[in-house]
C-alpha cells in the first residue's frame, strides 16, 4: 500500500446533452493536466447492485487530497464546470484513499 494517501473524485453523472457535454470534457482537460489527475474510471458499462445511481461513473486520482480539492476549486475547473452544469446533473465527492 502507498505510504501517502491520494485524493480522489468520485462522481455519478447524468448527461442530458452529450454533444454539449463534449465542451466540458475538452475544458476539464486543462485543469486535470495542471493538477496531475488520472482517470481510473470514466463511464463504461455499470451494474447497480444496490441503491440508485446516475448513469455515468467517474473516479479520478490526484497526488493528494489537497491537490484534488485545489483542482476542484481552481479557475480552470470552475470554467469547465460552468459548461457541464447546464447539460448534466452530478453527484461528486472528494475522498482520501489508497491504492493497495
Amino acid at each position: 500500500m502507498s505510504a501517502t494517501p491520494k485524493g480522489y473524485w468520485v462522481g455519478h453523472v447524468t448527461v442530458d446533452d452529450p454533444q454539449a457535454y463534449q465542451a466540458y470534457r475538452e475544458a476539464n482537460a486543462v485543469a486535470f493536466a495542471k493538477y496531475g489527475a488520472r482517470f481510473l474510471v470514466r463511464g463504461g458499462e455499470m451494474e447497480v447492485v444496490e441503491g440508485d445511481l446516475r448513469h455515468r461513473t467517474i473516479v479520478i486520482e490526484f497526488p493528494s487530497l489537497a491537490i484534488a480539492r485545489a483542482c476542484y476549486l481552481s479557475p480552470e475547473y470552475q470554467h469547465a464546470m460552468a459548461l457541464r452544469t447546464p447539460v448534466s446533473d452530478a453527484d461528486i465527492c472528494i475522498v482520501e484513499g489508497w491504492i493497495g
